[in-house]
């Protein structure tokens, strides 16, 4: 994908079963190009990986994994709570945060924006970087530009709006 022109990829059930894949891709195209996602399930007071599409656990605690990915050479981690995917309930934000808090590279929130809110939140408590509002933008509840008035009413930092030709 890398060579076909995408700008990063993500790595998830292969980097968890060999992590010598995060650092072969790293020193071919650069630790920027390389996005480690996490799947990550409350198990008691921690946090478990799972992989293939949160079907399978690894026995991985979240936080160590997000360490090693990094140590690896992955420059951001993806991190998604299967706990909250597609509830739209909010981010796990004590997820998030645990992550954020224990790596140097960016952190994306992923599973469970439901209102703009929840942006603000990803960022302010959570500790995150980027976030991803898929559902929120398929079903029509909000738009990008919802999204970036709210964001900016929070005096979060977004970038310039600009129309859209058709």
């Amino acid at each position: 994908a890398l060579r076909a022109g995408a700008d990063k990829i993500a790595l998830n059930s292969a980097a968890v079963r060999d992590p010598a894949l995060i650092t072969a891709c790293a020193s071919a195209f650069g630790a920027q190009a390389v996005v480690v996602s996490i799947d990550a399930k409350r198990v008691g007071a921690d946090y478990q990986v799972f992989t293939h599409g949160g079907a399978r656990a690894t026995g991985l605690s979240a936080v160590p994994w997000a360490q090693a990915a990094v140590a690896s050479g992955a420059g951001e981690l993806l991190v998604t709570s299967i706990d909250r995917d597609g509830q739209r309930s909010g981010y796990d934000l004590e997820l998030t945060r645990r992550i954020a808090d224990a790596v140097s590279v960016p952190v994306i929130a992923s599973g469970g924006a439901g209102v703009p809110e929840h942006l603000v939140q990803a960022f302010t408590t959570g500790g995150a970087e980027a976030a991803l509002v898929a559902g929120m933008l398929h079903d029509g509840t909000t738009s990008v530009r919802d999204l970036k008035l709210r964001l900016q009413q929070a005096g979060l930092c977004v970038r310039e709006m600009q129309e859209v030709q058709r």
